[in-house]
């Protein structure tokens, strides 16, 4: 702006001093030569010429000047914009950098998360498998106390059998006076053994009725322990992979196989309450129909 300044004032400087050259030369066409005052007009036409020839002198000077300022402004402006542009493609590519450093950091923490998640679910799989074992040693006792209980009931109904047979023949021989007294007092006194193994019966069948409850609510608490966990591993963990789906059917294949033990130990105690509820009820007709010859051979 400075040099653009200087330019036209140079121009307008050197406008004026044409006109006043052309107000002279205008003067002393109409002088004559021979006058005193065409002298001074020449000086002065001199003057004003090498006035003109300093203000063209000074008004190309300015305009290279002028050039020059635009110059280093037109290259101060593409350095600037070249500046611009290599700060713009910086930024990009450290954006772009970034990106997939980020993109980087969140597959190996997700990779990280899911690894635990999985090493938490294979935990408690194998828990789950060794709370079956655990349960399936328990089931084992309890089937052995369940299958000494019955071979103690077949021993009481082996006994009640003998004893109805022996009275059986009592009552036949009932008739021979000398042998009544002897063979009373020894069917009165298989009486009383067959009421005092029916009387230690229902202890026995209630303790097999609490085992077998015991186990069943074993059953349960464990089932549902087990579907707890599952599920709270379903709900936190998102595993879409199929190794995920692979841990999940195995802990729905043991929450399948525990019911199914469940069912199977459920169907076991209503064989042994129907088994028990047989006994009973065939000890007491045996021992009614004992009671019954004993006092018609006693008649």
């Amino acid at each position: 702006m400075v040099a653009r300044g200087i330019v036209r004032e140079a121009h307008v400087s050197l406008e004026a001093l044409q006109v006043r050259l052309k107000e002279v030369r205008d003067r002393l066409d109409r002088v004559s030569r021979e006058e005193a005052h065409y002298l001074e007009l020449a000086t002065l036409e001199h003057k004003l010429l090498q006035e003109e020839r300093r203000l063209r002198t000074a008004h190309a000077n300015a305009e290279g000047a002028e050039r020059e300022k635009f110059a280093l402004f037109s290259a101060g402006v593409r350095e600037s914009h070249e500046k611009e542009r290599t700060r713009a493609e910086r930024t990009k590519n450290w954006s772009i950098v970034g990106s997939v450093l980020g993109a980087l950091i969140g597959v190996m923490g997700s990779t990280y998360i899911n690894r635990v998640r999985l090493q938490e679910l294979k935990s408690l799989l194998l828990e789950a498998q060794k709370g079956p074992e655990s349960l399936q040693e328990a089931l084992r006792v309890q089937a052995g106390n369940h299958r000494g209980q019955q071979d103690e009931l077949r021993a009481l109904i082996g006994s009640l059998r003998a004893a109805l047979a022996e009275a059986r023949r009592g009552g036949g021989a009932a008739p021979e006076a000398p042998a009544a007294p002897e063979g009373l007092g020894l069917e009165t006194r298989e009486s009383r053994e067959s009421r005092a193994l029916l009387e230690a019966l229902p202890p026995q069948l209630g303790q097999l009725e609490q085992g077998l409850g015991r186990i069943q609510g074993e059953l349960q608490a464990v089932r549902g322990l087990l579907e707890a966990r599952v599920q709270e591993e379903n709900t936190r963990v998102g595993l879409e992979g199929p190794e995920g789906g692979g841990q999940r059917w195995e802990a729905g294949a043991v929450v399948r196989s525990l019911e199914e033990t469940q069912r199977t130990l459920g169907d076991q105690i209503r064989t042994s309450s129907v088994h028990s509820a047989a006994f009973s009820y065939t000890a007491a007709a045996i021992t009614v129909s004992a009671l019954y010859l004993l006092l018609r051979g006693a008649g």
